[in-house]
């Protein structure tokens, strides 16, 4: 026993090790900016950008948005599949896991060839309408993650017992999903909704490809013309991510603990 710890603790200390050294070097050197001492003027030169302030605006909105369109979508879908279907429930779990398999960057070339101007939905003409088409984006991207999330959460409630009450009582569907369902799995819907935020903070390829002014695209411009400033913004940027993390971490503690109550 005295070994397998020993082993466990060298394990701990090297992945330690290969997580945290490069990101001590990043935020040293970025520090660096001043010639001779340490400062974070790099940081005061990001956070001042106006395009900084844009671009993250922009990407702070269209994860609301597409936290909002994921809720709207895999909440109902997941319900109504525990519920009433389910024998559909592996293949929606394949339809969900298919962006993880598909690159960005072939799904958002199919949205170009499908909604572009000479389409009979032309998305791409108007700024709206290739924000509403990013956001889509962003929701198919995220799918994976928050039909999951939500899905754990229907886990550790008896869905039946609660719409059958909520019948009894005269309520509909709309009301059913919306006021007994939802504050139920309300931590499940944060934990994908946080999920959801990260993952379209750090998105380049569909925001690139569809010329949105978003934060992903604004990292990688910076990155290719200074030296100090992008790795203050991959430091802010690991900052919100694991923020979001933890967030989910304080979260969880909150969520039910039995995961098998029948349904």
């Amino acid at each position: 026993m005295k070994s397998g710890r020993f082993w466990a603790w060298v394990t701990f200390i090297l992945g330690a090790a290969y997580f945290f050294i490069p990101l001590i070097a990043t935020m040293e050197f970025s520090m660096r900016m001043r010639r001779g001492t340490y400062s974070f003027d790099a940081y005061k030169v990001v956070l001042g950008d106006e395009r900084f302030q844009a671009t993250f605006t922009f990407s702070v909105l269209a994860a609301v948005f597409t936290i909002i369109l994921g809720v709207l979508l895999v909440v109902p879908t997941a319900y109504w599949i525990r519920l009433r279907l389910p024998q559909l429930r592996p293949v929606v779990e394949f339809v969900t896991l298919l962006p993880l398999v598909i690159p960005a960057i072939v799904i958002v070339f199919g949205y170009i060839r499908m909604y572009g101007s000479n389409s009979p939905l032309p998305f791409l003409s108007s700024d709206m309408g290739t924000n509403a088409l990013l956001v889509i984006g962003y929701a198919t991207l995220a799918l994976p993650y928050m039909y999951r999330a939500v899905d754990t959460g229907l886990r550790t409630i008896d869905v039946r017992t609660l719409t059958e009450a909520a019948q009894i009582l005269g309520a509909g569907w709309t009301t059913i999903i919306g006021r007994v369902i939802l504050p139920n799995v309300l931590i499940a819907v944060l934990s994908g909704a946080f999920l959801t935020f990260a993952i379209v903070i750090g998105e380049f390829t569909m925001a690139s490809l569809l010329n949105r002014p978003a934060f992903g695209p604004y990292l990688q411009n910076i990155g290719a013309n200074r030296a100090y400033e992008p790795a203050a913004l991959a430091i802010i940027a690991f900052v919100i991510t694991w923020g979001c993390m933890s967030v989910i971490q304080v979260l969880s503690r909150f969520a039910p603990k039995s995961a098998n109550r029948p349904n």
